[in-house]
């Protein structure tokens, strides 16, 4: 599907989407990251002129991918000062100009993102998104009592869910999801994001993360930087919670966790061990359960670490 247009007739420079690492991904974490370009070697005698002539051109561009997939976290470049419209909302930019935003399981295309720059006019940018299949997945054995919970504790339910949320609101102006993002914990995959779910044959919401199967008291790192928004050991259906925050709206959830090793408001590194692997709340068996998120929109981990070339 080719994208239409802009509404005033002028192109925003539209560039493929790929599965893997790429420049594209690569220049738009430097970005994020405040490295500059021309640094990358010295510049010839008498070139300095034309190396600002090409961060102009660079700064006055707008770069988003032509096509995405559902769940996908997505990346854009626009000159900076630009404000930046997607779903209702008004997204943050980096000092670089860069902005990011999540795709929902069941998005639709065209995505409109427009962009008002601080000299110019505005450019509506339509992205195409590409469905994925979301097969069944059966989860037999779970406890009764989280599957039809009676009214007390539906009620319960209801207000730690409501906490988690309130948590994935904030947006900070860390660029923290501007890191390759890396693995928490390493294992099996046994679940994946988007899959409609039956548990002991009663239908489930989708599947909101990727499980990773590792014993119990395995550590779980942080997979980028960010600040501790939300830690308790012992919500019902999800048991021991956290929820680390990237910036930009983009946060990191670890549920089932028998160990919390940090505490809300703790700034956390790449890499720190936060947690370990358990088997609380609703769950048959030791497993990480790790979630994204885009304020209230979930995104795919495991697309996440494919687009930005985890290793």
């Amino acid at each position: 599907m080719t994208p239409a247009g802009p509404a005033n007739g002028r192109q925003a420079r539209l560039l493929p989407a790929r599965r893997g690492p790429s420049r594209v991904a690569g220049w738009l974490r430097g970005a994020a990251l405040g490295l500059a370009v021309l640094l990358a070697a010295p510049a010839p005698a008498g070139a300095a002129d034309a190396a600002a002539d090409g961060d102009a051109t660079a700064d006055a561009r707008i770069v988003f991918p032509t096509s995405v997939q559902q769940g996908a976290m997505v990346l854009g470049k626009v000159p900076p000062g630009s404000v930046v419209a997607y779903a209702g909302r008004t997204l943050r930019t980096t000092g670089y100009g860069t902005v990011v935003f999540g795709v929902g399981r069941d998005a639709t295309g065209p995505l409109v993102v427009t962009v008002d720059p601080p000299a110019g006019r505005r450019e509506v940018v339509r992205i195409a998104v590409t469905a994925r299949d979301w097969p069944v997945q059966r989860v037999d054995g779970v406890p009764p009592r989280t599957v039809d919970p009676p009214p007390a504790i539906a009620e319960r339910i209801r207000r730690e869910q409501a906490r988690v949320a309130e948590a994935r609101l904030r947006d900070d102006p860390r660029t923290d999801f501007a890191q390759r993002f890396v693995v928490p914990v390493e294992g099996r995959i046994s679940g994946r994001f988007g899959r409609a779910r039956v548990y002991n044959g009663k239908p489930g919401s989708p599947h909101s993360g990727m499980d990773i199967a590792a014993p119990s008291g395995t550590p779980v790192k942080a997979p980028a930087a960010g600040i501790v928004t939300f830690a308790d050991p012992d919500l019902y259906l999800t048991g021991g919670t956290l929820v680390i925050d990237h910036g930009h709206g983009i946060s990191s959830n670890f549920l089932h966790l028998s160990r919390i090793d940090v505490r809300v408001g703790d700034r956390v590194e790449q890499g720190q061990v936060v947690a370990a692997v358990g088997s609380t709340g609703r769950s048959t068996g030791p497993h990480l359960h790790w979630g994204m998120n885009w304020f209230d929109v979930r995104i795919d981990p495991q697309l996440v670490l494919e687009e930005r070339g985890a290793p």
